[in-house]
């Protein structure tokens, strides 16, 4: 690292920090491409197939079980081995699995696909977080997080909209093949960047030196700091004795549940209710999810800002933000319709994802730099297995035994609860900030 870019607090220099970053977030733009296309190919899927609503949602919940079971594997790999490599890797592996699902002729075949994605998907979160945290001065760290984050609604609204389009003209298989091979080129792009050395995890241990003073009057004891590896208790530890950043993780789940279920159901919702074709629900359902563009960032800039004057900002803006979005929920699916409706819908698509880039730098903010990518990993684990793989499968079960209307109403509660779990955390932040460890980053030779 040379002098100026460090005393910048940049790793690289700012132009190939950017690059290094619009790399991650064309990734993550085609990751949730790729991701997220086959909702606005239910209905297609649905009668070319004879498929359930039930099986449709386990359609998206295959790829969030496979990254809760590989997740930690991927994301140790991303600590302790190479940012680069493992993410070049999974990103070639999941763009790899999406065009194979242009073969698939048989429910079996689909989901096994499906599956894949999620095998290749495990580790992007926790591993693109973590290199952004280092890339990035932790005074911009949420901001940053909240431009990347605004990829997750970008590449979801294009997915939505591409796969109607495509299906509609050249059938619903094509539609894979083709979202897939961008990503693939990104991927490749991915291995030849550079990348920071893997920090090691230890600890700092204070010892006593006793020496006899210059005076000859006794014993002057003087504290000083060895290096220390951590033990696995110790890592544990850093996960397990934070309030906060607990309360954290499972806050970020409960708005996850929410997240993914609007992603998957929203087409399908606009077609049933308004009857109209899935093109025209598909583009509608986009604009919803576009507009978390603005949450995403936003909600990054102002908690940036705020942390100046109060600490724990970054825990207090996703409280009020997601309270916020469970208003409008409630509004949209239990008490309005038509114009007003959609409106608090548009509402809803920008707020519901402010509480993200300043959660995620919490995950950051409170563990040491060498277990960054195991801290979102932990943070994916609980969102996949209990929010995004729960949601849309819920949803799905719920819509086959009412409607799907009735179904949807269900979610404002997820939002209370979540806002209740980020207000609780903020009390703690400050304490559990102080236990950090920093460490000065170095660039691979």
């Amino acid at each position: 690292m040379d002098s100026k870019s460090g005393q910048r607090g940049y790793l690289f220099s700012r132009s190939y920090t950017n690059y290094i970053f619009t790399l991650l977030f064309l990734l993550y733009m085609f990751d949730y491409i790729d991701r997220m296309i086959v909702t606005s190919l239910f209905p297609f899927i649905k009668v070319d197939l004879n498929l359930t609503d039930t099986q449709l949602g386990a359609l998206i919940s295959a790829v969030y079980w496979s990254i809760v079971i590989l997740t930690i594997p991927a994301s140790i790999l991303v600590d302790r081995w190479s940012r680069r490599r493992t993410i070049g890797t999974m990103a070639a592996l999941w763009s790899l699995a999406t065009a194979a699902a242009s073969f698939t002729r048989t429910f079996p075949q689909l989901f096994l696909t499906r599956t894949f994605i999620g095998v290749g998907e495990s580790g992007y979160a926790p591993g693109g977080t973590a290199m952004i945290s280092g890339l990035y001065p932790k005074e911009k760290r949420s901001w940053m997080m909240g431009i990347w984050n605004a990829s997750i609604p970008l590449g979801s609204a294009i997915g939505v909209a591409l796969g109607g389009f495509i299906a509609a003209k050249w059938g619903w298989r094509s539609a894979f093949g083709i979202v897939a091979l961008p990503g693939l080129i990104v991927a490749i792009l991915f291995y030849f960047i550079k990348d920071y050395k893997t920090i090691g995890l230890v600890k700092s241990s204070s010892v006593v030196d006793h020496s006899i003073a210059s005076n000859g009057a006794g014993i002057d004891t003087e504290g000083k700091n060895e290096q220390v590896k951590m033990s696995f208790k110790d890592i544990i530890r850093e996960f397990t004795s934070k309030p906060s950043l607990l309360l954290t993780y499972f806050g970020m789940t409960g708005i996850i549940f929410v997240t993914t279920s609007l992603l998957s159901w929203l087409p399908s919702y606009f077609s049933r209710l308004d009857n109209i074709p899935l093109q025209k629900a598909g583009a509608k359902a986009s604009l919803v999810m576009l507009l978390a563009i603005i949450g995403a960032p936003l909600g990054g800039y102002i908690s940036d800002k705020w942390r100046k004057k109060r600490e724990n900002a970054r825990m207090v803006l996703p409280a009020i933000t997601t309270m916020l979005a469970a208003i409008f929920a409630f509004l949209a699916f239990v008490v309005l319709d038509g114009t007003l409706q959609y409106i608090s819908l548009l509402m809803l698509g920008i707020t519901v994802t402010m509480f993200l880039p300043a959660a995620g730098a919490v995950t950051q903010d409170l563990v040491h730099p060498g277990l960054r990518a195991t801290s979102y990993a932990i943070a994916v684990i609980t969102q996949n297995l209990l929010g995004a793989s729960a949601g849309p499968l819920v949803i799905g079960i719920l819509s086959d035994k009412t409607d799907i209307g009735t179904a949807l109403s269900i979610l404002p509660v997820f939002l209370v609860l979540s806002a209740l779990l980020f207000f609780i955390g903020s009390y703690y932040y400050k304490r559990d900030l102080e236990k950090v460890v920093d460490v000065q980053l170095e660039v691979w030779a």
